[in-house]
């Protein structure tokens, strides 16, 4: 059954093909040379009549009073809520009758593919099958000497403009230019709703958030607005609340990921971001495009397109609006930082009816991820969940937030996922009861900094920062991967090699890079041997210290206004600049293990699976020697492969033997009376 759209888009091109009967019939009367003996070089007379007598599929004659009655016909139907897409065009493109006349004679060869041989025939050439200027101006009633008609085919008009219509052959006398539709407007107008082959993979599927910002430019794109820029802080945000504004207007909304843009190349960059807007136009829609900060990187043209759009544009992006990218100013607005009851919200709303033990309450509320990535990180984890063959899990949600982190950061820093817990530390309770507050600052600190209020201006991020101060193998990088397994992060370790720089101002550029990268993903930053970069400022003696306090005073700022989770990792506590102190949430000491700790420490890294003797003398490793953990699981792992070389278990020979190795990799003397009766084994 022919719908109501397909139906009036047939008639109009009925009423075409009765004006090029009328014009081969006007041809034929004034033809000079009806006998000319090569005419059918071109199309010959007798195939020209079996044209005209095919009558089209799905069309009847009309009256003379058609077009009235067609439109008519098309009023009630919109009226009924029918969508016409050639009038719908018409409204969202400024296209007036004229433009949709010329549209459709140009149209009629993809419609009908008589009419390649009947313009051929008109244009006294078989080779030109489809519409010449000339041709098109003549079917639609206009002289081919009137200035107005022949300027709706100039590249400013709307029809060229936006892509609607090409005239090619530029080369060519201008009225012998031939007239293309895009094999898309064409699709389009025959019901096809896929969208261009070059947006393909641009196009978001993003939800609609309706925040209380959005129903205020949703009455601004309703009166006429037709360009906006909203900052962001968290991805995803701005594009859901745009989605939102569009839809309280009453309009569609087609949402681009210009993240996917990397590296274009301008001139690509701006065709696509002319397809993007003749989409737009073609299914009547507004355009939620970001991070705008990725089309700049292509130069000024394709933001200066975007900007200039005969539709509603709504730009998303984590700076400052730049005037230089449009010449128009945009209405200005901020996505709201969400706090832990919309973001609790968000993720029951995705989750729908779950398993009552998985509680995003707990589990991910305190991540900062937009609607877009909640609703992305959910159908992650139910993919995860169908591949194991069971329920969806608290570790299948874990890797569901995961996989939304940007691989940006890698490239600045090794990524580690945690594998321990709680259960996996050994360290003294004052400790462990401060690397429990601070995940626990890390999991509340929407609630009390967004919803309580308790941090105000002075453009203060809403990170949390810890120092962790103690000797080598205490513990430090260990808790950090606990904190972050707690969390249901990935732990980052940054590579100071890939920091410092000898040249002045690069290492400020090397962790501004980090620093931003790290705010789109959900993890620990962990910076190890922190003072190398966090040190004590001093007095400026040379042009060195000078520059040196610049990078600290950089870094003093930049802490203040990060919103992810950072520990930094000392040796020296005293070498960490006061400045940075003060700026702190949590500073930790990790002292030297006690005796019952140490041994802890090795009965937990001499655990099974590994094949033990029962010769393990537990309270004599923990009494004699003065380890740090790290030093413990380096001896442990020596001696397990001297028991593998063996063939043996793992007995006291060979953890002596171990540990005799590591006093000499920590430059310390071998005494008897440390090693007490093993002594004789090593000496």
């Amino acid at each position: 059954m022919t719908t109501p759209d397909l139906a009036y888009l047939l008639g109009r091109a009925q009423l075409v093909e009765t004006r090029v009967r009328a014009l081969v019939a006007q041809r034929r009367v004034g033809d000079p040379a009806p006998d000319d003996p090569f005419r059918g070089l071109y199309v010959s007379e007798e195939t020209v009549d079996q044209l005209l007598a095919t009558a089209p599929p799905e069309t009847h004659p009309l009256a003379s009073d058609a077009r009235a009655a067609l439109e008519s016909d098309a009023d009630a139907a919109e009226a009924t809520g029918s969508v016409l897409r050639l009038r719908r065009l018409a409204r969202t493109a400024g296209l007036g009758p004229l433009d949709i006349e010329l549209l459709l004679i140009a149209l009629m060869p993809d419609l009908d593919s008589r009419f390649e041989r009947l313009y051929g025939y008109l244009n006294d050439d078989v080779t030109r099958r489809r519409a010449s200027v000339g041709l098109a101006l003549q079917l639609a009633g206009e002289s081919t000497m009137t200035a107005a008609a022949r300027a709706r085919l100039e590249s400013s008009r709307p029809l060229i403009r936006r892509g609607l219509l090409v005239v090619e052959d530029a080369e060519r006398p201008f009225l012998t230019r031939g007239l293309r539709v895009p094999d898309r407007v064409g699709a389009h107008l025959l019901g096809d709703d896929a969208p261009a082959a070059g947006l393909a993979g641009l196009i978001d599927d993003v939800a609609p958030y309706p925040a209380p910002v959005a129903a205020q430019l949703g009455r601004a794109l309703a009166s006429g607005v037709r360009l906006i820029h909203l900052r962001e802080k968290v991805v995803g945000t701005g594009s859901a609340i745009g989605v939102a504004a569009l839809t309280a207007a009453g309009m569609g909304a087609l949402t681009l990921d210009l993240s996917r843009l990397t590296g274009i190349a301008p001139a690509d960059a701006t065709a696509l971001a002319d397809l993007a807007i003749r989409e737009a136009l073609l299914i009547g829609a507004g355009l939620v495009a970001g991070p705008v900060e990725a089309l700049a990187e292509a130069g000024p043209e394709p933001l200066h397109r975007l900007t200039a759009a005969d539709v509603p544009v709504l730009l998303v992006g984590s700076t400052t609006w730049d005037p230089q990218w449009s010449s128009e100013g945009p209405i200005l607005a901020d996505a709201p930082v969400l706090g832990g009851r919309e973001r609790l919200a968000l993720w029951e709303r995705e989750l729908g009816p779950h398993d009552p033990s998985l509680d995003p309450a707990s589990l991910a509320v305190h991540l900062a991820l937009g609607p877009g990535q909640v609703r992305k990180a959910v159908r992650a984890a139910e993919a995860s969940a169908r591949m194991s063959g069971g329920p969806l899990s608290a570790d299948d949600l874990r890797r569901g937030v995961r996989a939304q982190n940007a691989a940006g950061l890698e490239r600045l820093a090794r990524r580690i996922e945690p594998e321990v817990s709680w259960d996996d530390l050994v360290l003294a309770p004052t400790v462990l009861r401060g690397l429990k507050e601070v995940a626990a600052r890390a999991r509340h600190r929407d609630t009390v900094l967004t919803d309580w209020r308790m941090r105000r201006g002075g453009g203060r991020g809403h990170g949390v920062t810890a120092l962790f101060a103690g000797d080598s193998g205490t513990g430090k990088t260990m808790s950090a991967e606990v904190i972050a397994a707690d969390l249901g992060l990935d732990l980052y370790t940054v590579n100071l090699a890939t920091v410092v720089d000898k040249y002045i101002g690069e290492t400020e550029k090397n962790l501004e890079r980090i620093f931003a990268e790290a705010g789109g993903v959900n993890a620990v930053l962990f910076f190890d041997e922190a003072d190398a970069i966090f040190g004590k400022r001093s007095d400026v003696r040379d042009a060195h210290d000078r520059y040196a306090n610049i990078e600290s005073a950089y870094l003093l700022q930049r802490l203040e206004t990060f919103d992810g989770l950072a520990v930094l990792a000392t040796n020296l506590r005293a070498n960490i600049d006061e400045a940075f102190t003060r700026r702190l949430d949590a500073i930790l000491d990790f002292p030297e293990p006690t005796p019952e700790l140490r041994r802890s420490l090795w009965q937990r890294c001499l655990a099974p699976p590994l094949p033990l003797g029962d010769d393990i003398d537990y309270d004599f490793l923990a009494a004699s020697f003065d380890f740090a953990g790290g030093n413990i699981r380096s001896a442990s792992t020596t001696a397990a492969y001297l028991a593998a070389a063996d063939g043996s278990p793992v007995v006291m020979l060979h953890l002596v033997a171990a540990v005799e190795q590591e006093y000499r990799k920590l430059g310390r003397l071998v005494l008897e009376r440390e090693f007490g009766r093993y002594y004789s084994e090593i000496a």
